[in-house]
């Protein structure tokens, strides 16, 4: 299967089968939130702008990585790209490793026209750096969709569900030493949906990484999503809730990297669970599944979902008491 039928495949499944996890919760409805019944607070006054990776966001939202490479993936970042723009937040693109394979996939990744103030970030796998790849590849993944900055996946379990995946993550880490500082951009680490653990933000913690992004279990499986995309049924369902919870995740990577700028993602589905994530070290969550389906439409479906979080997120902190999203604020609450 050629690599853009795969993520034409990829975006089916999510739009067709239950690819998420089943046995495991993000750990956020379990974390309490405050209720202030005298907030002393304007709810218009809520402020909800934060910096990430340079660029000004006007609250810490992220659209998700999802997808690149087919027509309808171009339809769904021309959407992703416009909402973001509209509403002044962030937007994570799909693996461009299929852009530099197929220059006829470029343009599914070519969305800084509809956007071109929004923080974009560009996306490549780390398996790929024991292939062939090095800090050239990455620099021109970035320049080519004029992107600032660029996510590393790492993703070995979907790796290893995937036939034919690339499962030799041997020494990465000091490949990745060597790599990270040649690029010249703001290059962030990302888990993409089974979670990122404190030993892991340790051991990575003299790479150069300027973000990471925790990327837990909670929300989709891309286990799953390889499993279905592949046999058409979960063969290997044990495997496919393999996971760190994204709470967890997060609470570990704070923990090991106190002063790492850090995203939450996986599951993040509600305002109420970003603001929550501000609360354990996050500077910024990304949101994706949701997203998937509206971006089929149309911008405008994407926008009525993001505004919603947002709104719920300033709501969240409105009746807390909690004026801004900045850290020293968030983590206090």
């Amino acid at each position: 299967m050629s690599l853009s039928a795969r993520k034409l495949k990829h975006i089916n499944v999510c739009l067709e089968y239950p690819v998420q996890f089943s046995t495991k919760t993000t750990g956020f409805e379990s974390l309490p939130w405050a209720y202030r019944a005298l907030p002393e607070l304007r709810l218009e006054d809520v402020q909800l702008e934060t910096r990430f990776l340079g660029k000004t966001l006007k609250a810490p939202l992220l659209i998700g990585a999802m997808t690149g490479g087919a027509d309808l993936a171009g339809t769904i970042n021309k959407n992703l790209a416009i909402a973001a723009q509209a509403l002044g937040l962030g937007l994570m693109l799909g693996s461009q490793r299929v852009m530099l394979e197929h220059e006829s996939a470029r343009a599914s990744f070519s969305v800084r026209q509809y956007a071109p103030d929004v923080l974009l970030i560009g996306n490549l796998g780390v398996a790929q750096f024991k292939k062939g790849y090095d800090h050239n590849q990455a620099k021109k993944a970035i320049e080519l969709i004029g992107a600032d900055a660029i996510a590393f996946h790492t993703n070995p379990l979907q790796e290893a569900l995937q036939i034919g995946g690339d499962t030799d993550f041997m020494g990465l880490i000091p490949i990745l030493k060597q790599i990270v500082p040649k690029v010249q951009y703001p290059v962030m680490l990302k888990e993409v949906g089974h979670g990122l653990s404190g030993s892991v933000a340790k051991a990575v913690q003299n790479v150069g990484f300027a973000a990471l992004d925790v990327a837990g279990a909670g929300g989709t499986s891309w286990a799953k999503v390889e499993d279905f995309a592949h046999h058409g049924k979960l063969l290997y369902p044990d495997l496919c809730e393999i996971g760190i919870p994204t709470l967890t995740a997060l609470e570990q990577c704070h923990a090991s990297l106190p002063t790492m700028p850090l995203m939450a993602s996986g599951g993040i589905r509600s305002g109420l669970d970003i603001a929550k994530a501000l609360t354990k070290g996050a500077t910024v969550c990304a949101t994706a599944m949701p997203l998937l389906e509206p971006a089929t439409k149309s911008p405008e479906a994407v926008i009525e979902v993001l505004e919603r979080m947002i709104y719920e997120l300033r709501v969240a902190l409105f009746v807390a008491g909690i004026p801004s999203v900045q850290p020293q604020l968030m983590q206090n609450a």
